[in-house]
């Protein structure tokens, strides 16, 4: 199978390459950088720095992952305009090639997160809801989305993968925590009360990897694992797994003086659940937030809440 992806040399789309490099398939990377692509994401995957450099050849699969890290700065007019581009013009773009072309790929999986649905409250979200807020996160994903399903006029069967916090040992949320963590200074953000959907790496991959095969799959699935838990249990799981307290909380009139409209994110949460993945048969391998962090982070035992 040729699978072309876009954010290919991401945490995803490493993650990705490895596994389906393995499997023999045949893997394209778009990107502003095609010569890194190699050394990020294995030496048998191609980088290119313009779409019609693949006219001509035969796509199976497209997998459409790009975009700017949406928590690691204020948004700034300047960073608001880089997330809308990174994301919704950039999808355009690969739609609007899709549809010069006269072979198309039978699928397009496309990028969101669960900050569809905006802030939640203690409401469980699945995919057949509407959004419940109309923060801008919630406003980039549903633009996000929209962009993408222009695909399902091609033909093409369009999949939306709605994101939780994805957990990985190398990148990502975990490794902007580990630092804080490991010196005791770690805890809950503002209340803890809010909601954090999360998957570990090694599901995200696997979902992804069943959404692609499965030629019934198509819309929104919320990637998420089946127990979100909130976010001062996440952080107690966290601490446990390093040994270190995990008491000293972020004040919700701290972040929101230093990081203004970007704290709503850290502050609200998404009670989301994968209902149309488990529905369609996909089994998740992490469950259980303290086994996945024992997974992730290297301990030996699944240590048990306390709480």
């Amino acid at each position: 199978m040729h699978i072309l992806l876009t954010g290919g040399t991401g945490l995803m789309g490493r993650s990705l390459c490895r596994q389906w490099s393995a499997e023999g398939h045949r893997l394209t990377v778009w990107s502003r950088s095609p010569g890194r692509v190699p050394g990020l994401c294995g030496s048998s995957v191609r980088g290119i720095g313009r779409l019609e450099e693949l006219d001509g050849e035969t796509l199976d699969a497209v997998v459409n992952l790009a975009g700017a890290p949406i928590a690691d700065r204020p948004w700034t007019r300047k960073r608001k305009a880089l997330l809308w581009a990174s994301r919704i013009t950039l999808t355009e773009q690969l739609v609007g090639w899709l549809q010069t072309r006269l072979q198309r790929p039978r699928v397009l999986i496309s990028g969101s997160a669960v900050g569809w649905y905006g802030d939640g409250g203690e409401r469980e979200l699945h995919e057949d809801m509407g959004p419940v807020g109309g923060d801008f996160a919630s406003q980039l994903c549903g633009a996000w989305e929209d962009s993408a399903r222009r695909a399902e006029e091609l033909g093409m069967r369009v999949v939306l993968l709605r994101s939780g916090v994805v957990l990985a040992p190398d990148g990502g949320f975990l490794q902007r925590l580990l630092p804080v963590f490991r010196l005791g200074l770690g805890g809950p953000i503002g209340n803890g009360r809010q909601w954090l959907p999360w998957v570990h790496i090694a599901d995200q991959v696997a979902l992804i990897d069943f959404l692609l095969r499965r030629e019934d799959a198509q819309g929104p699935y919320n990637a998420c694992a089946p127990k979100p838990v909130r976010n001062g249990e996440f952080a107690r799981a966290l601490g446990r797994v390093l040994h270190r307290p995990a008491l000293l909380p972020a004040p919700a009139f701290a972040l929101r003086l230093g990081l203004g409209e970007l704290a709503g994110l850290l502050l609200g949460g998404q009670r989301a659940v994968p209902r149309r993945l488990c529905e369609a048969g996909f089994v998740f391998r992490f469950t259980d937030l303290n086994a996945a962090l024992a997974d992730l982070l290297g301990g030996d035992r699944i240590i048990k809440d306390a709480a």
